[in-house]
Formats: structure tokens, sequence, C-alpha cells
């Protein structure tokens, strides 16, 4: 297994991490509620590596009820007390009391879009954006797209969408494909999803 080419920022003493990068990371999500947990958990690494988060992923989930958003949507102070006491999750106030507004605030995008996922893709025209990675120093860090995406999100009342958390969330849920050119799954995902390579 570790003979694959792998993107760089992956680190092979960690399985845990192996298995993200190999099963999930780029691969185009259309799911609302994946969509979701991608959109909370992208706003509790602020200032954190995203391993410190992926480690503490199951709790997220088990702590924010499966990150159903309507359910997380009624969470009140009784409810962000107790997330604050839970050692299994990032215990920043901010951080829980921006995944309660950032779940109204979806509710309302679906309401008005149909789908948070017709929402999404719209900055991308629908497709992913393949870039041309190489080298660890190639990865950007923002795009234009992820600009306008976060600009849009705090109108509409989103927390912790910086243009830097969106790029990252767009390159986890596949709106980005950034797996290097000698990457396994770059291709792989490339064929999965009949996306065309920019000339």
């Amino acid at each position: 297994m570790n003979k694959l080419c792998r993107c760089p920022w992956v680190d092979l003493t960690k399985p845990d991490y192996v298995a993200y990068h190999d099963e999930e990371w780029g691969a185009p999500v259309h799911d609302d509620r994946l969509l979701f947990e991608f959109l909370i958990l992208e706003g509790a690494q602020a200032g954190l590596s995203w391993y410190t988060v992926l480690r503490k992923r199951e709790n997220y989930r088990r702590l924010f009820d499966g990150f159903d958003p309507q359910k997380v949507a009624r969470y009140g102070e009784e409810k962000i007390a107790a997330l604050l006491q839970d050692p299994g999750i990032i215990r920043n106030r901010a951080k829980i009391a921006a995944a309660v507004c950032n779940a109204r605030s979806f509710l309302a995008v679906q309401e008005e879009f149909g789908s948070f996922d017709a929402y999404m893709w719209r900055f991308v025209d629908g497709r992913p954006i393949v870039n041309e990675i190489r080298t660890q120093a190639d990865y950007l860090a923002t795009s234009p797209e992820s600009d306008a995406l976060s600009k849009d999100l705090r109108r509409r009342g989103f927390a912790f969408v910086g243009s830097t958390i969106c790029y990252a969330h767009m390159q986890a849920v596949g709106m980005v494909n950034d797996h290097t050119v000698d990457c396994f799954r770059r291709r792989q995902i490339l064929e999965s999803y009949q996306t065309r390579e920019p000339s």
C-alpha cells in the first residue's frame, strides 16, 4: 500500500491519515449532510492541523448528532456548555457557537436553493477544478472561487468561513482536485467522475 505514489502532505506513519487521503480527500461530494460535516470540521480546524480534527471526527459525529443540521440548529446554551466540557472535540466556544449558527444558515441555503450541494457547486460551475500540483510549493491557500464562496457565505450569516477555510473545504469535497499529478488518486478521481483536465 505504501508504495503507491501519494500527495506529499500525507504522513504514511498515520494509517487514518492515509485512509482519509486514499478514500475521501478530493472526491466530489454531493451529499448535503457530508457537506455540512466538512464545513463544520474545516471551521474547527482553524489555527490547527487537519490531523488534529481528523482524530476527533468520530467524537464530533457522536456529539453533533451525526451532523444533522436540523438538530444542530436547535442547540441552545445548555448544549453548547455541555460540548465545551467534552475533551473529544475542540473545546473552543466561538467554534462551537459558529457550528450552531452555520447550521441555521445552512438550512436557509437549502430552503433557497433546494440543496446545499446545488448552492456550493455553482462556485465552480458544477464541475471540479483540476490543478497541476507537482510539489508542496504548488498548493494554493486560496483562489478566486474560494474568495467568492467565503464572501457569499459570510453575507448569509456563516462564521469561520474565511477564504483559506473555504479553499480547504473545496479541496476536501472535490470541488478542487489538488492531488499531485503523480498521485494515484488524481487519475482515479478524474476517471470516476469523467472530469476533463484543462488544456
